[in-house]
Protein backbone atom coordinates (compact mmCIF):
# COMPACT_ATOMS: atom_id res chain seq x y z
CA UNK A 1 0.00 0.00 0.00
CA UNK A 2 3.18 2.35 1.07
CA UNK A 3 4.41 2.23 -2.74
CA UNK A 4 1.04 2.73 -3.99
CA UNK A 5 0.67 6.15 -2.62
CA UNK A 6 4.39 7.61 -2.55
CA UNK A 7 4.49 6.31 -6.15
CA UNK A 8 1.35 8.34 -7.26
CA UNK A 9 2.82 11.60 -7.75
CA UNK A 10 5.47 10.21 -9.69
CA UNK A 11 2.72 8.70 -12.05
CA UNK A 12 1.22 11.93 -12.58
CA UNK A 13 4.12 13.83 -13.00
CA UNK A 14 4.85 12.06 -15.97
CA UNK A 15 1.66 11.80 -17.27
CA UNK A 16 1.83 15.80 -16.80
CA UNK A 17 5.06 16.28 -18.52
CA UNK A 18 2.88 17.81 -21.77
CA UNK A 19 4.90 20.44 -24.03
CA UNK A 20 4.03 22.76 -27.00
CA UNK A 21 2.59 20.90 -29.81
CA UNK A 22 3.25 17.16 -28.49
CA UNK A 23 1.32 14.11 -28.50
CA UNK A 24 0.05 14.54 -24.52
CA UNK A 25 -2.57 12.30 -24.51
CA UNK A 26 -0.63 9.47 -25.96
CA UNK A 27 2.03 9.83 -23.67
CA UNK A 28 0.09 9.86 -20.65
CA UNK A 29 -1.42 6.69 -22.34
CA UNK A 30 2.12 4.58 -22.72
CA UNK A 31 3.08 6.47 -19.25
CA UNK A 32 0.06 4.92 -17.14
CA UNK A 33 1.09 1.23 -19.12
CA UNK A 34 4.12 0.80 -18.82
CA UNK A 35 5.60 3.43 -15.87
CA UNK A 36 3.92 1.55 -13.15
CA UNK A 37 5.13 -1.92 -13.41
CA UNK A 38 8.59 -1.08 -14.63
CA UNK A 39 8.43 1.17 -11.35
CA UNK A 40 7.94 -1.48 -9.11
CA UNK A 41 9.83 -3.50 -9.90
CA UNK A 42 12.88 -1.06 -10.13
CA UNK A 43 11.72 -0.29 -6.53
CA UNK A 44 11.99 -3.98 -5.65
CA UNK A 45 15.51 -4.38 -7.30
CA UNK A 46 16.78 -1.27 -5.65
CA UNK A 47 15.20 -2.61 -1.99
CA UNK A 48 16.97 -5.97 -2.40
CA UNK A 49 20.79 -4.17 -3.14
CA UNK A 50 20.30 -1.94 -0.20
CA UNK A 51 18.44 -3.93 2.34
CA UNK A 52 22.20 -5.01 3.53
CA UNK A 53 22.45 -1.52 4.87
CA UNK A 54 19.59 -2.72 7.30
CA UNK A 55 20.75 -6.03 7.81
CA UNK A 56 24.12 -5.05 9.01
CA UNK A 57 22.50 -3.48 12.47
CA UNK A 58 21.57 -7.34 13.27
CA UNK A 59 24.10 -9.14 11.23
CA UNK A 60 27.64 -8.02 11.67
CA UNK A 61 27.07 -8.75 15.36
CA UNK A 62 25.43 -12.44 14.85
CA UNK A 63 27.92 -13.05 12.35
CA UNK A 64 31.21 -11.12 13.90
CA UNK A 65 32.04 -8.78 10.69
CA UNK A 66 33.43 -5.58 10.86
CA UNK A 67 32.78 -2.51 9.12
CA UNK A 68 35.56 -3.06 6.25
CA UNK A 69 34.29 -6.50 5.87
CA UNK A 70 30.82 -5.31 5.65
CA UNK A 71 32.08 -2.65 3.49
CA UNK A 72 33.63 -5.11 1.42
CA UNK A 73 30.63 -7.20 1.15
CA UNK A 74 28.60 -4.64 -0.26
CA UNK A 75 30.99 -3.53 -2.81
CA UNK A 76 31.33 -7.23 -4.13
CA UNK A 77 27.69 -6.70 -5.52
CA UNK A 78 29.02 -3.97 -8.36
CA UNK A 79 32.11 -6.58 -9.46
CA UNK A 80 29.50 -8.90 -10.61
CA UNK A 81 27.20 -5.73 -12.03
CA UNK A 82 29.93 -4.70 -14.14
CA UNK A 83 31.14 -7.69 -15.75
CA UNK A 84 27.59 -8.29 -16.94
CA UNK A 85 26.20 -5.51 -17.64
CA UNK A 86 26.79 -4.55 -20.94
CA UNK A 87 26.91 -7.98 -22.19
CA UNK A 88 22.63 -7.74 -20.44
CA UNK A 89 22.18 -4.75 -22.51
CA UNK A 90 23.34 -6.37 -25.88
CA UNK A 91 21.15 -9.30 -25.25
CA UNK A 92 17.98 -6.71 -24.71
CA UNK A 93 18.79 -5.74 -28.04
CA UNK A 94 18.59 -8.89 -29.47
CA UNK A 95 15.85 -10.96 -27.18
CA UNK A 96 13.97 -7.80 -26.17
CA UNK A 97 12.79 -6.50 -22.90
CA UNK A 98 10.21 -8.44 -22.47
CA UNK A 99 12.30 -12.30 -22.15
CA UNK A 100 15.58 -9.89 -20.57
CA UNK A 101 13.19 -8.52 -17.71
CA UNK A 102 11.83 -12.14 -16.91
CA UNK A 103 15.34 -13.50 -16.62
CA UNK A 104 16.98 -10.46 -14.52
CA UNK A 105 14.37 -10.81 -11.93
CA UNK A 106 14.02 -14.36 -11.66
CA UNK A 107 17.71 -14.73 -10.72
CA UNK A 108 17.96 -11.86 -8.45
CA UNK A 109 15.10 -12.71 -6.97
CA UNK A 110 16.43 -16.05 -5.77
CA UNK A 111 19.75 -14.96 -5.37
CA UNK A 112 18.17 -12.22 -2.50
CA UNK A 113 16.06 -15.02 -0.85
CA UNK A 114 19.49 -16.97 -0.79
CA UNK A 115 20.82 -14.19 1.21
CA UNK A 116 19.12 -15.48 4.50
CA UNK A 117 22.02 -18.67 4.33
CA UNK A 118 24.69 -16.56 5.21
CA UNK A 119 26.71 -17.67 7.84
CA UNK A 120 30.36 -16.93 7.64
CA UNK A 121 32.12 -13.56 5.06
CA UNK A 122 33.16 -16.15 2.12
CA UNK A 123 29.36 -16.88 1.72
CA UNK A 124 28.92 -13.05 1.71
CA UNK A 125 30.90 -12.40 -0.54
CA UNK A 126 29.84 -14.70 -2.71
CA UNK A 127 26.11 -14.50 -2.86
CA UNK A 128 26.89 -10.48 -3.09
CA UNK A 129 28.55 -11.12 -5.98
CA UNK A 130 25.66 -13.32 -7.47
CA UNK A 131 23.33 -10.83 -6.81
CA UNK A 132 25.30 -8.33 -8.68
CA UNK A 133 25.78 -10.60 -11.67
CA UNK A 134 21.88 -11.68 -12.25
CA UNK A 135 20.87 -8.09 -11.48
CA UNK A 136 23.33 -6.41 -14.07
CA UNK A 137 21.52 -4.88 -16.85
CA UNK A 138 18.15 -4.04 -15.41
CA UNK A 139 18.89 -0.78 -14.57
CA UNK A 140 20.39 0.35 -18.33
CA UNK A 141 17.75 -2.00 -19.38
CA UNK A 142 15.01 0.12 -18.58
CA UNK A 143 16.82 3.53 -19.57
CA UNK A 144 17.29 1.80 -23.10
CA UNK A 145 13.97 0.47 -23.31
CA UNK A 146 12.22 3.61 -22.51
CA UNK A 147 14.17 5.28 -25.66
CA UNK A 148 12.23 2.93 -27.31
CA UNK A 149 9.27 4.71 -26.31
CA UNK A 150 10.15 8.71 -25.04
CA UNK A 151 11.91 11.36 -27.44
CA UNK A 152 14.70 13.09 -25.36
CA UNK A 153 13.04 15.88 -24.38
CA UNK A 154 10.71 13.48 -22.12
CA UNK A 155 13.64 11.02 -20.70
CA UNK A 156 14.81 13.04 -17.78
CA UNK A 157 10.97 13.23 -16.05
CA UNK A 158 10.17 9.86 -17.16
CA UNK A 159 13.33 8.52 -15.78
CA UNK A 160 13.41 10.87 -12.90
CA UNK A 161 10.57 8.46 -11.91
CA UNK A 162 12.61 5.89 -11.42
CA UNK A 163 15.68 7.89 -9.65
CA UNK A 164 12.67 8.60 -7.13
CA UNK A 165 11.90 4.73 -7.22
CA UNK A 166 15.33 4.60 -5.49
CA UNK A 167 14.16 7.25 -2.65
CA UNK A 168 10.98 4.95 -2.26
CA UNK A 169 13.00 1.41 -1.65
CA UNK A 170 14.79 4.16 1.13
CA UNK A 171 11.53 4.34 2.39
CA UNK A 172 10.08 1.02 1.93
CA UNK A 173 13.49 -0.33 3.55
CA UNK A 174 12.89 2.01 6.32
CA UNK A 175 8.90 1.57 6.66
CA UNK A 176 9.22 -2.75 6.23
CA UNK A 177 12.94 -3.35 7.20
CA UNK A 178 13.10 -2.42 10.55
CA UNK A 179 10.01 -4.02 11.65
CA UNK A 180 10.72 -6.98 10.00
CA UNK A 181 14.31 -7.20 11.67
CA UNK A 182 12.47 -6.55 15.39
CA UNK A 183 9.41 -8.73 14.97
CA UNK A 184 9.80 -11.26 12.76
CA UNK A 185 13.28 -12.37 14.69
CA UNK A 186 13.02 -16.02 16.27
CA UNK A 187 9.91 -16.62 14.17
CA UNK A 188 10.65 -20.67 13.16
CA UNK A 189 13.91 -20.22 14.51
CA UNK A 190 14.79 -18.08 11.69
CA UNK A 191 16.81 -14.67 12.70
CA UNK A 192 15.34 -11.21 11.46
CA UNK A 193 17.37 -10.57 8.91
CA UNK A 194 17.47 -13.96 7.56
CA UNK A 195 13.53 -12.77 7.56
CA UNK A 196 14.26 -9.49 5.83
CA UNK A 197 15.94 -11.02 3.03
CA UNK A 198 12.94 -13.81 2.35
CA UNK A 199 10.18 -11.62 2.29
CA UNK A 200 11.67 -8.41 0.41
CA UNK A 201 13.09 -10.90 -1.93
CA UNK A 202 10.50 -12.95 -2.97
CA UNK A 203 8.54 -10.86 -4.73
CA UNK A 204 10.78 -9.91 -7.73
CA UNK A 205 10.13 -13.73 -8.58
CA UNK A 206 6.52 -13.02 -8.50
CA UNK A 207 7.06 -9.82 -10.99
CA UNK A 208 9.35 -11.64 -13.47
CA UNK A 209 6.57 -13.87 -13.94
CA UNK A 210 3.99 -10.76 -14.92
CA UNK A 211 6.62 -9.26 -16.91
CA UNK A 212 6.71 -12.14 -19.37
CA UNK A 213 3.15 -11.35 -20.24
CA UNK A 214 2.70 -7.67 -19.20
CA UNK A 215 5.42 -6.60 -21.33
CA UNK A 216 5.93 -5.72 -24.74
CA UNK A 217 9.50 -5.21 -26.71
CA UNK A 218 8.24 -2.32 -28.48
CA UNK A 219 5.40 -0.19 -29.53
CA UNK A 220 5.15 -1.71 -32.77
CA UNK A 221 4.31 -5.00 -30.77
CA UNK A 222 1.70 -2.83 -28.40
CA UNK A 223 -2.09 -4.23 -28.91
CA UNK A 224 -3.24 -1.52 -26.79
CA UNK A 225 -2.16 1.07 -29.46
CA UNK A 226 -3.62 1.63 -32.25
CA UNK A 227 -2.20 1.95 -36.23
CA UNK A 228 -2.22 5.51 -35.97
CA UNK A 229 -0.65 5.95 -32.12
CA UNK A 230 2.12 3.48 -33.38
CA UNK A 231 3.15 5.47 -36.57
CA UNK A 232 3.04 9.00 -34.22
CA UNK A 233 5.49 7.26 -31.58
CA UNK A 234 7.61 5.80 -34.32
CA UNK A 235 7.11 9.59 -36.48
CA UNK A 236 8.31 11.57 -33.12
CA UNK A 237 11.06 9.09 -32.36
CA UNK A 238 12.62 9.34 -36.21
CA UNK A 239 12.80 12.89 -35.84
CA UNK A 240 14.77 12.63 -31.81
CA UNK A 241 18.37 13.79 -32.11
CA UNK A 242 19.47 10.22 -30.69
CA UNK A 243 18.03 8.94 -34.31
CA UNK A 244 19.40 11.26 -36.60
CA UNK A 245 22.69 10.04 -36.67
CA UNK A 246 22.57 6.42 -36.73
CA UNK A 247 25.58 4.64 -36.69
CA UNK A 248 25.96 0.80 -38.79
CA UNK A 249 29.22 0.24 -37.36
CA UNK A 250 29.62 -2.53 -34.29
CA UNK A 251 27.55 -1.53 -31.59
CA UNK A 252 30.22 -2.20 -28.61
CA UNK A 253 33.24 -0.82 -30.75
CA UNK A 254 31.29 2.69 -31.56
CA UNK A 255 30.94 2.36 -27.93
CA UNK A 256 34.63 1.82 -26.82
CA UNK A 257 36.33 4.63 -29.34
CA UNK A 258 33.67 6.93 -28.29
CA UNK A 259 35.06 9.38 -25.71
CA UNK A 260 31.68 10.96 -24.22
CA UNK A 261 31.04 7.40 -23.08
CA UNK A 262 33.95 7.94 -20.39
CA UNK A 263 33.34 11.47 -19.81
CA UNK A 264 29.77 10.54 -18.87
CA UNK A 265 30.89 7.87 -16.93
CA UNK A 266 32.72 9.55 -14.88
CA UNK A 267 30.13 11.64 -13.82
CA UNK A 268 27.77 8.73 -13.01
CA UNK A 269 30.96 7.04 -11.14
CA UNK A 270 30.94 10.54 -8.95
CA UNK A 271 27.34 10.58 -8.72
CA UNK A 272 26.99 7.11 -7.30
CA UNK A 273 29.57 6.78 -5.14
CA UNK A 274 27.31 9.94 -3.35
CA UNK A 275 23.85 8.25 -3.64
CA UNK A 276 25.25 5.04 -2.35
CA UNK A 277 26.64 6.77 0.68
CA UNK A 278 23.49 8.12 1.39
CA UNK A 279 21.81 4.21 0.57
CA UNK A 280 24.16 1.93 2.82
CA UNK A 281 25.52 4.58 5.56
CA UNK A 282 22.50 6.81 7.06
CA UNK A 283 20.79 3.78 9.10
CA UNK A 284 24.67 3.97 10.91
CA UNK A 285 24.75 7.96 10.76
CA UNK A 286 21.15 7.83 12.70
CA UNK A 287 22.29 5.04 14.98
CA UNK A 288 25.33 7.05 15.96
CA UNK A 289 23.00 9.90 17.58
CA UNK A 290 22.29 7.20 20.23
CA UNK A 291 18.78 5.86 18.35
CA UNK A 292 18.87 2.27 19.83
CA UNK A 293 15.61 0.59 18.01
CA UNK A 294 15.65 -0.54 14.77
CA UNK A 295 12.35 0.36 13.60
CA UNK A 296 13.04 3.98 14.92
CA UNK A 297 16.13 4.06 13.04
CA UNK A 298 14.50 3.18 9.63
CA UNK A 299 11.56 5.54 10.51
CA UNK A 300 14.07 8.65 10.66
CA UNK A 301 16.13 6.76 7.57
CA UNK A 302 12.53 7.09 5.79
CA UNK A 303 12.61 10.74 5.63
CA UNK A 304 15.16 11.91 4.12
CA UNK A 305 14.23 9.40 1.03
CA UNK A 306 10.39 10.52 1.30
CA UNK A 307 11.64 14.17 1.02
CA UNK A 308 13.77 13.03 -1.90
CA UNK A 309 11.59 11.46 -4.02
CA UNK A 310 8.99 14.07 -4.43
CA UNK A 311 12.01 16.66 -5.06
CA UNK A 312 13.59 14.26 -7.86
CA UNK A 313 10.22 14.10 -10.01
CA UNK A 314 10.02 18.18 -9.11
CA UNK A 315 13.65 19.08 -10.31
CA UNK A 316 13.35 16.57 -13.44
CA UNK A 317 10.21 17.77 -14.46
CA UNK A 318 11.45 21.11 -14.27
CA UNK A 319 14.93 20.29 -16.49
CA UNK A 320 12.10 18.77 -19.11
CA UNK A 321 10.11 21.65 -19.70
CA UNK A 322 13.13 24.52 -19.49
CA UNK A 323 14.64 21.85 -22.25
CA UNK A 324 17.90 22.31 -20.02
CA UNK A 325 20.51 20.20 -18.62
CA UNK A 326 23.58 21.68 -17.78
CA UNK A 327 22.56 24.11 -15.22
CA UNK A 328 20.16 22.02 -14.04
CA UNK A 329 22.75 19.41 -12.90
CA UNK A 330 25.88 21.71 -11.95
CA UNK A 331 22.98 23.42 -9.16
CA UNK A 332 22.18 20.16 -7.90
CA UNK A 333 25.92 18.22 -7.86
CA UNK A 334 27.54 21.38 -6.57
CA UNK A 335 24.40 21.99 -3.82
CA UNK A 336 24.74 17.78 -3.03
CA UNK A 337 28.48 18.45 -2.41
CA UNK A 338 27.61 21.31 0.02
CA UNK A 339 25.38 19.21 2.12
CA UNK A 340 27.89 16.62 2.52
CA UNK A 341 30.45 18.49 3.92
CA UNK A 342 27.83 20.40 6.27
CA UNK A 343 27.43 16.72 7.67
CA UNK A 344 31.10 17.04 8.80
CA UNK A 345 30.27 19.65 11.24
CA UNK A 346 28.41 16.91 13.21
CA UNK A 347 24.80 19.33 13.92
CA UNK A 348 24.37 18.69 17.77
CA UNK A 349 20.81 17.27 17.01
CA UNK A 350 19.05 14.60 15.22
CA UNK A 351 16.65 16.97 13.16
CA UNK A 352 19.66 19.00 11.94
CA UNK A 353 21.13 16.18 10.41
CA UNK A 354 17.94 15.06 8.99
CA UNK A 355 17.19 18.27 7.58
CA UNK A 356 20.85 18.25 5.67
CA UNK A 357 20.79 14.46 4.93
CA UNK A 358 17.43 15.14 3.61
CA UNK A 359 18.34 18.36 1.34
CA UNK A 360 21.54 15.90 0.05
CA UNK A 361 19.07 13.11 -0.72
CA UNK A 362 17.01 15.53 -3.04
CA UNK A 363 20.19 17.25 -4.99
CA UNK A 364 21.99 14.05 -5.49
CA UNK A 365 19.16 12.06 -6.45
CA UNK A 366 17.62 14.91 -8.69
CA UNK A 367 20.89 14.97 -10.23
CA UNK A 368 20.51 11.15 -11.54
CA UNK A 369 17.77 11.69 -13.79
CA UNK A 370 18.93 14.59 -15.02
CA UNK A 371 22.64 13.09 -16.02
CA UNK A 372 20.78 9.99 -17.86
CA UNK A 373 18.37 12.27 -20.00
CA UNK A 374 21.99 13.52 -21.49
CA UNK A 375 24.10 10.97 -22.64
CA UNK A 376 20.80 9.01 -24.50
CA UNK A 377 20.71 11.95 -26.57
CA UNK A 378 24.43 12.08 -27.78
CA UNK A 379 24.33 8.23 -28.14
CA UNK A 380 22.86 7.14 -31.67
CA UNK A 381 21.97 4.13 -33.73
CA UNK A 382 23.85 1.39 -32.83
CA UNK A 383 25.99 2.72 -30.33
CA UNK A 384 22.97 3.34 -27.83
CA UNK A 385 22.64 -0.29 -25.91
CA UNK A 386 26.20 -0.70 -25.84
CA UNK A 387 27.12 2.72 -25.11
CA UNK A 388 24.22 3.30 -22.27
CA UNK A 389 25.98 -0.22 -21.01
CA UNK A 390 29.20 0.61 -20.91
CA UNK A 391 28.15 4.31 -18.93
CA UNK A 392 26.21 2.78 -16.21
CA UNK A 393 29.10 -0.49 -15.89
CA UNK A 394 32.09 1.94 -15.55
CA UNK A 395 30.43 4.57 -13.69
CA UNK A 396 28.70 1.91 -11.14
CA UNK A 397 32.26 0.78 -10.41
CA UNK A 398 31.87 3.28 -7.55
CA UNK A 399 30.02 0.50 -6.08
CA UNK A 400 32.85 -1.19 -5.98
CA UNK A 401 35.16 1.38 -4.41
CA UNK A 402 32.99 3.30 -2.36
CA UNK A 403 31.72 1.21 0.24
CA UNK A 404 34.55 -0.36 0.98
CA UNK A 405 37.06 2.62 0.95
CA UNK A 406 34.09 4.35 3.81
CA UNK A 407 34.08 0.57 5.51
CA UNK A 408 37.98 1.19 6.17
CA UNK A 409 37.94 4.94 6.67
CA UNK A 410 35.42 4.77 9.54
CA UNK A 411 37.33 1.87 10.65
CA UNK A 412 40.03 3.41 11.44
CA UNK A 413 39.10 6.90 12.00
CA UNK A 414 35.80 6.33 13.79
CA UNK A 415 33.82 8.87 11.63
CA UNK A 416 33.15 9.42 8.08
CA UNK A 417 34.35 13.12 7.55
CA UNK A 418 37.19 12.60 5.12
CA UNK A 419 34.70 10.01 2.96
CA UNK A 420 32.24 12.93 3.12
CA UNK A 421 35.26 15.89 1.98
CA UNK A 422 36.39 12.80 -0.75
CA UNK A 423 32.71 13.09 -1.98
CA UNK A 424 32.03 16.64 -2.25
CA UNK A 425 35.10 17.32 -4.23
CA UNK A 426 33.59 14.41 -6.87
CA UNK A 427 30.37 15.92 -7.02
CA UNK A 428 31.74 19.49 -7.37
CA UNK A 429 34.47 17.89 -10.57
CA UNK A 430 31.16 15.89 -11.93
CA UNK A 431 29.20 19.28 -12.26
CA UNK A 432 32.56 20.39 -13.86
CA UNK A 433 32.64 17.86 -16.19
CA UNK A 434 28.97 18.81 -17.65
CA UNK A 435 29.82 22.17 -18.28
CA UNK A 436 32.62 21.63 -20.13
CA UNK A 437 31.66 18.61 -21.83
CA UNK A 438 28.16 18.98 -23.33
CA UNK A 439 27.57 21.73 -25.30
CA UNK A 440 24.94 24.46 -24.13
CA UNK A 441 22.98 24.75 -27.69
CA UNK A 442 22.63 20.75 -27.94
CA UNK A 443 19.21 20.39 -29.47
CA UNK A 444 16.81 19.17 -26.97
CA UNK A 445 13.77 19.57 -29.47
CA UNK A 446 9.64 19.41 -28.71
CA UNK A 447 8.65 16.59 -30.77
Amino acid sequence: MTSIQISEPALQSVAAIDPPRTDGTLYRKVSLRIIPFLFICYVISFLDRINIGFAQLQMKQDLGFSDAMYGLGAAVFYIGYVLCEVPSNLLLERFGARKTFTRIMVLWGVASVGMMLVSAPIHFYTMRFMLGVFEAGFFPGIVLYLTYWYPSVRRAGVISVFFAGVAVAGVLGGLISGWIMRDMAGVFGIRGWQWMFVIEGAPAILLALVAYFYLDDSPAQASWLDSEEKRRLADNLANDPRHAEGDTRHSLGVALTNPRVYLFAFIYFSLTCASLTLNFWMPLMIRDFGVKDIVLISLYTAIPNAIGAIGVILIARHSDRKAERRKHFALCAVGGALALALLTLHPGSLVATLAILSAAAVLIFSALPIFWAVPTTYLSGKSSAAGIAMISSIGITSGIVSPWVIGIIKTHTGNMDNALYLLSILLVMSAIALIAGVHAKHPVKHP
